[in-house]
């Protein structure tokens, strides 16, 4: 009686997300849900797995297929936004949201407060590695989502083994790169194993296969390698060179920007610029190294991002200053006294601003720092 009387007065004020919090609740008080798992919804209704539009990364696209190989989520609409209303709505939110509460299942890196590793959530595992959204999602589900992919129970000693493995060999390496972490810093501090060149020996008969014939095998491998050549060979001409192209015009145009020249603006946002800078300031020898550049992002705010000091390091040459670092908005702006700020990436090396003036000013208030 009492859920027909909640459905009626749902249907009687017209509100789906009123019927939506109603049921939800009253099944939840009913059925008491385990935090370690991601929650059932209503039969009826299409899950829902909250992401960031704009610029895809790999840990944000592999956290989504990792929920998705659970029942819960098998089914679950990819909703990429980043307007924090229509996140709230949804079941499970990654990468986006600046929030890690794994209860609510939010599970967001970017926050400033945000310091997790496998180490931190599991005192017996080893890694240190900063965890990305891949990363945390593998900390909470990889033993449900190992366990759903080799059609066995979460309780087969084999997950326990291969939950680590694949920890080690795969996902650190998504953490660490998104999180800007060196590969090496005297000693190596994660592997890489997903190379083209791996990726061909994987496509070799396994040890313990009855049939060691190689050929499918080579077949396959060639279609991968030149594919993967064609691919690259049509990016250098149609992107990597008109890119090169626009680099070399912002740096000619430095001075026009700053007449400390260490900050330029790329006129178009999304290109690829750091190769470029290197070998040009080398070609053109200049006598300050670039330390910010700047471009629109695909929303027209500005970004202002930190040079690295060198094409394969995280390490900035001058990072944007700590007391900004992990700070969004309102705080932002009121601590780096620059109206319009956005946000600050927690690890220094990239900020934003509603403008370009707000972003140029960041950059010659770094500088000055």
């Amino acid at each position: 009686m009492l859920w027909r009387g909640l459905q009626s007065c749902s249907r009687s004020v017209g509100s789906h997300h009123l019927f939506r919090a109603v049921h939800l609740s009253y099944t939840r008080l009913l059925m008491p849900e385990d935090p370690k798992r991601p929650r059932r919804e209503e039969q009826a209704m299409t899950p829902q797995i909250g992401t960031h539009n704009g610029t895809f990364h790999c840990d944000e696209a592999l956290a989504c297929y990792f929920l998705r190989t659970l029942e819960p989520y098998r089914d679950a609409e990819i909703v990429r936004t980043r307007d924090p209303q229509l996140l709230a709505q949804c079941d499970v939110v990654v990468d986006v949201g600046g929030e890690y509460d794994a209860s609510r299942h939010r599970y967001d890196h970017h926050q400033r407060s945000f310091c997790e590793t496998m180490n931190s959530l599991y005192p017996d595992k080893p890694w240190v590695t900063k965890l990305s959204s891949a990363g945390l999602v593998y900390a909470h589900f990889g033993s449900q989502i190992l366990a759903t992919l080799l059609g066995t129970e979460e309780e087969d000693p084999i997950i326990s083994v291969l939950y680590d493995k694949m920890y080690e060999n795969f996902v650190e390496e998504i953490d660490a790169i998104d999180n800007g972490i060196s590969q090496f810093d005297g000693d190596q501090r994660y592997s890489v194993t997903t190379t083209l060149s791996a990726r061909v020996g994987h496509l070799n008969p396994r040890w313990n296969e009855p049939d060691q014939d190689t050929e499918a095998g080579f077949k396959k491998a060639m279609e991968l390698a030149g594919s993967e050549f064609v691919s690259r060979l049509d990016f250098y001409n149609r992107s990597w060179l008109p890119a090169r192209a626009l680099v070399e015009e912002a740096i000619r145009e430095r001075i026009q920007v700053d007449e400390s020249g260490e900050v330029i603006v790329l006129a178009q946002g999304g290109c690829p610029w750091k190769e470029h800078l290197f070998q040009l300031e080398k070609e053109l020898g200049l006598e300050k190294q670039v330390k910010y550049v700047l471009y629109p992002d695909q929303s027209a705010k500005w970004r202002v991002q930190c040079v690295p000091t060198g094409p394969n390091t995280f390490q900035n040459r001058l990072s944007l200053p700590e007391d900004w670092r992990g700070l969004r908005a309102d705080d932002l702006s009121s601590v780096s006294g620059i109206p319009g700020c956005i946000f600050v990436h927690a690890s220094g090396f990239i900020g934003g601003n509603e403008t370009h003036e707000g972003a140029l000013e960041m950059a010659r208030k770094a500088l000055r720092s």
